[in-house]
């Protein structure tokens, strides 16, 4: 096998770990995200059981692109593409993390009624999953717009934050008793804001990869 095709190979497998990667986070921020909606704890603590297999994928994604590096010596863009795998993991790997802190407010929750049907969280979270989703393409199909597209979908994201913090903050001066849980909302907020960050990450990887150059796109 010729050295090119040995590293192309080596790239295929990256790719397809990173979506897979994806996917995974796509579908543990769901679940945590429902399980939320009623308070279904069973559900949540899949969310947490699972997690370990992200922490793997990211594990054998850093263990390929560095025998990569290693053996095949790559420079310029070919290098750009296994650093970028490199982060995008670490962001992914992080994201998974957020769903799981989701999932661990579920327990925490667990007996109560919400003080209010959940509305402006779940659409935060569909943005979010779109972002995450839309940001592995963008590395996939090294397209640059729909890595910028992630700065605007991230600008939602953070209005709704900013929505759902005074809508919350309204209710704990209402009444005190629903101050615990208004802030365990809250960090659910926050947690959906940091996903959307996470996700912009990942096009500022892609951004780099194609180009070279690292922008801000949180600026």
């Amino acid at each position: 096998m010729t050295k090119r095709k040995e590293f192309d190979q080596g790239l295929e497998q990256l790719h397809n770990l990173l979506v897979e990667m994806g996917g995974f986070v796509e579908a543990a921020l769901v679940d945590s995200m429902e399980a939320l909606k009623v308070v279904d704890v069973e559900r949540a603590k899949l969310v947490i059981k699972k997690d370990p297999q992200l922490n793997q994928m990211e594990e054998k994604i850093t263990e390929i692109g560095s025998r990569l590096i290693a053996t095949q010596q790559p420079v310029a863009k070919d290098l750009r593409r296994i650093l970028s795998a490199f982060k995008i993991a670490s962001d992914l790997e992080r994201m998974g993390d957020l769903a799981v802190d989701v999932a661990k407010v579920v327990l925490r929750l667990e007996g109560q009624e919400l003080i209010k049907p959940l509305i402006d969280l779940p659409r935060m979270a569909e943005i979010v999953q779109t972002m995450t989703y839309e940001s592995i393409q963008s590395f996939v199909l090294e397209n640059v717009d729909l890595a910028y597209k992630m700065a605007k979908d991230d600008d939602q994201v953070d209005a709704l934050y900013g929505q759902i913090t005074r809508e919350l903050f309204s209710l704990m001066m209402e009444n005190p008793r629903n101050i615990a849980q208004a802030s365990l909302l809250s960090f659910v907020g926050r947690y959906m804001e940091r996903f959307g960050d996470h996700a912009t990450n990942i096009g500022e990887s892609v951004v780099y990869l194609v180009t070279g150059n690292r922008p801000d796109l949180n600026q």
